[in-house]
């Protein structure tokens, strides 16, 4: 038991340093696009301030933790949380590869729902609660490019109502205000993101009975916010190429209202103790105040390719986590 939970330590950790540079992107793709600071500062800000915002809270850890099934209940429990972890883990890879950014939050959220069913059936998982997740999941990027447009038109208003219309000071004052809402951005991607990998070590030790409730402890918090901020440092520059300048094209105005509508939503969820995906979320943001700004120019093509990617991560993760499970557990140990 002792070495299945080293693995599962190990495994969230290696997810959560994953995640940092697969979804660097979210916190500073529009910041780097505008010039508005340099990719090596940028990294450094957003693996620091992802750290800080890791150590915040625990409510999306318990989320994650308790309300996909009951670790405490559950049979074969710490193979389950292995199985989901190899399973989000080879999907993360696998999008970052071909640069889509895909949400890691969906792929760990199915693959632990495809390892339960694996390992304790299908009446193991608790649906009500995973309905609700998947309804956050589905609202979230919704709610992003509906606040994106309207706080983008607000934005357009007050630079018309104050006569301040010169592109080049324009430029000058978003660029400024944009370091404050990367930073803000970064913050909050860490309150969210690095709590899934609190939760599902905690669901693993609660599933061996080293603990028997969903308090994070002090040294899951640390690990798990280390290993996101030095995920963050190493930089995911395919997706970052992919967000910054395959979507619409990003000027200082809408970068900073792209990254303040990502705040506001990813900080209601946390606040909420709701897990979502900042990918997503950024995303469709980033396609609300482009839209706006330039309908025409946004590229479609790209958007649509995300689209499919973000509604088939679900159930190819529940698959995966499934055949990992079966071939690992069933098969060969």
């Amino acid at each position: 038991m002792l070495t299945y939970l080293i693995v599962i330590v190990v495994l969230a950790l290696l997810f959560d340093f994953i995640n940092g540079f697969h979804d660097t992107a979210n916190a500073i793709a529009t910041s780097i696009s505008t010039r508005a600071l340099s990719p090596r500062v940028a990294i450094a800000m957003a693996a620091t301030l992802n750290f800080v915002g890791a150590m915040v809270s625990s409510k999306v850890a318990k989320t994650v933790g308790g309300s996909i099934a009951n670790p405490a209940k559950i049979e074969h429990g710490v193979e389950i949380v292995i199985a989901a972890l190899l399973a989000a883990i080879i999907w993360n890879l696998l999008t970052w590869y071909l640069a889509i950014p895909s949400s890691s939050s969906h792929t760990l959220l199915g693959s632990l729902a495809g390892a339960v069913i694996a390992g304790a059936g299908v009446h193991a998982v608790n649906w009500s609660g995973f309905t609700q997740i998947i309804i956050i999941l589905i609202l979230s990027p919704i709610i992003a490019f509906a606040l994106g447009y309207l706080i983008m038109i607000l934005i357009k208003y007050i630079v018309l109502w104050s006569g301040n219309t010169s592109r080049s000071k324009l430029n000058r004052v978003f660029r400024t205000l944009q370091i404050l809402s990367a930073g803000l951005l970064s913050y909050s991607h860490g309150g969210n993101d690095a709590q899934k990998a609190m939760g599902i070590i905690v669901f693993g030790l609660v599933a061996a009975g080293v603990q028997t409730d969903l308090e994070v402890p002090l040294w899951v918090k640390i690990a798990a916010a280390l290993a996101m901020g030095l995920g963050t440092s190493i930089g995911g520059w395919r997706i970052i190429k992919t967000v910054s300048g395959k979507i619409v094209k990003i000027e200082p105005i809408n970068g900073f209202a792209s990254d303040l509508t990502s705040s506001l939503v990813i900080q209601f969820s946390t606040y909420l103790g709701k897990p979502l995906s900042t990918t997503h979320v950024i995303s469709s943001a980033i396609i609300g105040t482009g839209s706006v700004m330039r309908f025409h120019e946004v590229q479609w093509g790209t958007v649509g390719r995300m689209l499919i990617t973000w509604v088939i991560t679900i159930p190819i993760s529940i698959a995966l986590a499934f055949s990992i499970y079966f071939v690992l557990f069933r098969l060969i140990f």
